[in-house]
């Protein structure tokens, strides 16, 4: 199947996909500040550079986009048109995993959040960070 878009189209579509403070980081990010949660945002100092850490307690939690990060992945995967997608996502995977292992190997503890439980139920999803992050 043949991209709708042109290259330049593509390429400037994809260039504006943001890594980092997209909508639903800041959701979480400013519901953890007004409960004065204190944390590092994209901490660079341990593997995967978890979007919320606490380094003193070696607490990490990443707040996965469902497509990039392969939420059910297996079941859709067939459904995207291009091989370089389908390896791309299955690559992120190996990573997350990889980084992941890496951390709790470290004695982090690792918490995951997907992009659709922020946006479907934003309080509860921070409220389980919270709770991850007070937890001992």
């Amino acid at each position: 199947m043949a991209d709708v878009f042109t290259k330049e189209k593509r390429s400037l579509i994809m260039s504006r996909i943001r890594s980092k403070e997209t909508g639903i980081e800041k959701t979480v990010f400013s519901f953890l500040q007004r409960k004065k949660i204190y944390f590092k945002k994209h901490y660079s100092k341990v593997p995967g550079k978890p979007d919320i850490a606490l380094p003193s307690k070696k607490k990490a939690v990443f707040i996965n986009g469902d497509f990039w990060h392969g939420y059910r992945f297996k079941v859709w995967k067939k459904r995207i048109p291009r091989v370089y997608w389908r390896a791309k996502i299955a690559g992120n995977i190996a990573r997350d995993k990889k980084h992941i292992r890496k951390l709790k190997k470290a004695g982090w503890k690792v918490l995951n959040v997907w992009g659709h439980e922020v946006i479907e139920t934003p309080i509860e999803s921070c409220l389980r960070i919270i709770k991850f992050l007070r937890s001992k």
